[in-house]
């Protein structure tokens, strides 16, 4: 994955589903409403950065996806090992 300097090492090095549930935790945290005005703009920052993380990490995937082609005997072929990281 090419690093985006936008996103936070923090959260460049999360998973996929790691990221969804932080970013659902501060969804949660900002609709609850009793949190300080700053907490909320950094919190609200964190989420965009982890939404961008999100949809590059499914992009990822998606391009994956689309290599895998059938050989002849019905075997995947072009797919690249998962990376469980």
């Amino acid at each position: 994955m090419a690093e985006d300097a936008s996103i936070p090492a923090d959260i460049a090095q999360l998973s996929f589903e790691d990221a969804m549930t932080a970013l659902e935790d501060i969804v949660r945290q900002l609709e609850g409403g009793k949190v300080k005005l700053d907490e909320a703009v950094d919190a609200y920052e964190r989420g965009v950065a982890l939404r961008k993380h999100c949809e590059t990490k499914l992009n990822e995937a998606r391009q994956r996806v689309e290599k895998i082609t059938l050989s002849g005997d019905g075997r995947p072929t072009g797919a690249t090992p998962l990376d469980v990281g």
